[in-house]
């Protein structure tokens, strides 16, 4: 009985210290945050370029024109 408790014992502190090397490794994390934050801001781009693109091309036009001009 003695031997079975310490066998179960052994595993469960092997289990345990398992556990907590996963829990403890966020090796990816950071590039995962960035990868998610430019994903956002380049949908945030999109957006903006489609609802002003009548805007933005007129600005685009008169920077084109005063080009010409000079």
């Amino acid at each position: 009985m003695k031997r079975l408790c310490e066998r179960m014992g052994r595993r469960a502190q092997a289990m345990r210290a398992a556990m907590h090397a996963k829990l403890v490794q966020t090796k990816g994390q950071g590039t995962t945050e960035y990868a998610i934050l430019v994903g956002v801001l380049v949908v945030i781009a999109i957006l903006a370029i489609t609802l002003f693109r009548p805007k933005i091309q007129e600005l685009w036009d008169a920077i084109a024109t005063g080009i010409n001009g000079l």
